[in-house]
Order: C-alpha cells, then structure tokens, then sequence
C-alpha cells in the first residue's frame, strides 16, 4: 500500500484495540505486508493518539455516514475521491479508498467505534472530525436527513458540546438557515456589537489550526477551511449589521 502503509504501521496507536482493532483485523490487516503494521502490545492501549489513529478514524466514520442513507453509488464514491485527493494527495487517496471501499463492506457498530473514538481523542481533534464528516455529508451540494442524524449521533458519543455541533453544521445550511452566520459564532441574532466582535475572537481561536497542528499537514488544511467559515461569518454578520 506504498506510503499510505507506512504512515499507517508506523503511527497508529488507540486505534489498533476495541472496536476499531476488530475492523483493521478482520478488513484492513490483510491490506498490509507483515512489515508495515505491528499490533505489539506496547502499542495496544497506549493512550496516545496519531496522525494514523486520526485518519483511520476518519476513515471508519466516513463509512458510517456513506452508508447511513443505505446505498452507496458510483457517484457518492466519485465525489469522496475527490474529497481524498484533496485532504491526502493522489496516491494517498488511492490507497485511502481501497481501505474505505473495505470498511463498506463490514457491518459497523457505529456506537461503538464513535465511543472508542470519543474517548482517545481531544476535543479539538473531535471537532475536526466532525468538520471533515460534514464535508464528506455536503459533497454532493446538500446534508440529507440521514447524515445529519448520523452525524448528530457521532457527536453525541464524542460529548460535543450543543453549540459546537450547531456551529460546525451552520456553513452547510446557508441555504436553509438566515441565522446560519450567528449559529456558526455561537451567538444569537439579538447580540450586541461587542458580543458579535467578543464571540469572533473566541471561535477564531477554538478553530485555529495550530490546535490540530499534530495530525499532519493536510488535516490542518482542513482545519483552515473551518477557521475561514468562521471569518465568512463574522463578514456576513458585519455586512448585515453595517459594522466597520
């Protein structure tokens, strides 16, 4: 599996036990050569967390959303192509949706895996996750009901806080939500101007990308996608209001 194998046996760690060890045993372990992945016990249950625990996490939950309206098309999986191209690099992508493919093919405890997910992860890296899962839901220009819930669900198991999840769901329901801009600052339409100024500089912090910094290069640049969805809101709020 060339590099994708490498950076996956060399960096994954909670990843390889509970839930998430089962899929990588039963699907995913055949897809590496006896030298890319080790599952030595010094490894298992280390508490740490990966750039590979990350991506192999995002993996199985982009399977958990794609499956959640249960089909899967050709096109579905023409659009998650290009979201890999575009987070992991050609190659990358390749080798991401021979895995992908893999994990459509088992039954997945969604709860489970969330859970086990939930608990190793920080909370700024849950938050990214849920970012990439709503980007993943909007690739084909809207978030049907059956991913929302699945996502929701996914939240829940990682304890998001209300107001994060609906800040982070706020860009993708422009079309459907006036009040998109306020939700995505965590703000009501009645705040005042220095509430508005007050809520921006918070939610520019808690979405910078500097706090995903360990999780590689392209998940950071993810994570700038957010950070400028905050910066489009505070832009649209402004704009409505008149402030300079």
């Amino acid at each position: 599996m060339g590099n994708f194998g490498k950076w996956l046996g060399g960096g994954l760690g909670f990843v390889l036990g509970g839930p998430i060890g089962a899929l990588i045993g039963l699907g995913l372990g055949s897809m590496f050569d006896n030298t890319t992945v080790s599952t030595s016990s010094s490894r298992l249950g280390s508490g740490s967390t990966t750039e590979g625990d990350f991506k192999v996490s995002l993996l199985v939950l982009m399977a958990c959303v794609m499956k959640a309206d249960g089909r899967i098309d050709k096109a579905e999986l023409a659009v998650v192509k290009r979201f890999l191209v575009a987070n992991f690099g050609e190659q990358g992508a390749l080798d991401a949706l021979q895995v992908l493919k893999n994990l459509l093919e088992q039954d997945i405890n969604e709860s489970e895996v969330a859970s086990q997910i939930g608990h190793n992860l920080n909370y700024s890296s849950k938050l990214e996750l849920l970012h990439l899962l709503f980007d993943i839901a909007y690739a084909d220009g809207e978030v049907v009901d059956s991913e929302l819930i699945t996502i929701q669900r996914i939240a829940t198991h990682f304890r998001i806080d209300r107001l994060d999840f609906e800040s982070l769901k706020a860009p993708y329901m422009k079309s459907q939500d006036v009040n998109w801009a306020y939700k995505a600052l965590e703000i009501e339409p009645s705040a005042t101007e220095e509430e508005i100024k007050k809520a921006y500089r918070r939610m520019a912090m808690k979405y910078h990308p500097d706090k995903v910094n360990d999780l590689g290069e392209e998940i950071k640049k993810s994570a700038t996608e957010k950070f400028r969805s905050i910066n489009e809101a505070y832009e649209n709020i402004k704009k409505q209001r008149g402030i300079a």
